[in-house]
């Protein structure tokens, strides 16, 4: 017991002192999931709004696949990039492997499924009639699609935090293709595992405090300030 308020005492002082490589690692993590969500989102929103939409063939079938994505375990997604970036594989020559950018479009791939099931059921969500209302108005298809997707902000805000979340926190993609070198592909999921196998307590505590903080406030955050919204 004394050894785990030792660790947490210790964790603290880390925390609270500035310490270089807790701010590096930290900061890293911020980019390279923030890149990931942002990525995400980017190519994600507009397949939720025609998912949502739309009607065509094979609908329901797309959807199936996504929300059974969601669930992909992490590792085997790591193996399947790796050998897919590695020197050998068919994407080698982008020099991507045991690199940032590497991981950044790793955790990409890997949240897309979140934000495009998560929005499309809350594009899915709203009155069908918002959009004829808005083409009622002289709106074209786009700025229809705008109308509804601010309509359905609430929804598509919960999916972005969410896919922000599950990439900060994920494991198996940062470290089968970031490698967890110091300096360069370390994150907060990375380190916390290879700090843990070292013994070094303290510094894992540190980290885990900062990351469980970090997931919490995000979400506290989004969800006050959807209420001052509404």
């Amino acid at each position: 017991m004394n050894e785990i308020i030792d660790g947490l005492i210790k964790a603290f002082q880390l925390i609270f002192s500035g310490d270089p490589r807790v701010m590096e690692i930290t900061l890293r993590a911020l980019y390279v999931s923030g890149a990931a969500t942002l990525i995400a989102t980017l190519w994600g929103i507009p397949i939720a709004l025609i998912l949502g939409l739309e009607n065509f063939r094979g609908k329901f079938l797309i959807k199936g696949i996504f929300n059974a994505l969601l669930g992909i375990p992490t590792v085997g997604l790591g193996l399947i990039l790796f050998l897919l970036l590695s020197k050998s594989g068919p994407a080698g020559f982008l020099s991507m492997l045991y690199a940032p950018t590497g991981m950044i479009v790793g955790e990409a791939i890997l949240i897309t499924p979140i934000v495009i099931s998560l929005a499309t059921n809350a594009i899915e969500s709203i009155d069908p009639e918002t959009i004829n209302q808005a083409k009622t108005l002289g709106a074209n298809q786009s700025q229809a699609s705008l109308t509804v997707l601010r309509e359905a902000f609430a929804g598509v805000t919960l999916a972005c935090v969410a896919s922000f979340n599950r990439a900060i926190a994920e494991l198996g993609v940062a470290q089968m293709v970031g490698g967890n070198i110091a300096g360069q592909t370390e994150v907060l999921t990375t380190a916390i595992s290879t700090e843990t196998a070292k013994g070094n307590i303290e510094l894992s505590i540190a980290l885990a405090i900062i990351l469980l903080t970090l997931v919490f406030a995000i979400t506290i955050t989004t969800n006050v300030y959807q209420r001052r919204r509404k």
